[in-house]
């Protein structure tokens, strides 16, 4: 009888978390869509850039970890996790960007 249980709980969690992976699944297709935008808009402002110095502006790269520090506070999200997510991504486009230009 135990067993039957254990295995009742077992496949109900297993569903519940199988629900909330689709969910991530599908946030993760938004995710990856801005990226997209990102990216395009990224490309625009390469564009702009006539020398490869301009592609790292630390003072703005500060400005944006510090709103998104802001923002993170307000809305309750823990700064941490932001903080490590725009710094990736700017590292990750400092690179793109250093990879596609053109001059």
């Amino acid at each position: 009888m135990y067993s039957n249980t254990y295995n009742l709980n077992v496949a109900m969690k297993n569903k519940k978390l199988i629900i909330i992976r689709k969910k991530l699944d599908k946030l993760d297709n938004k995710f990856l869509a801005l990226i997209k935008k990102r990216t395009q808009l990224v490309n625009q402002v390469l564009k702009t850039k006539k020398h490869k110095k301009e592609i790292i502006d630390n003072k703005r790269i500060a400005v944006i970890l510090k709103n998104i520090n802001i923002k993170s506070k307000k809305r309750k999200i823990d700064p941490k996790i932001t903080n490590s997510i725009w710094k990736s991504m700017i590292k990750a486009y400092i690179n793109y960007e250093f990879r596609n230009f053109k001059k």
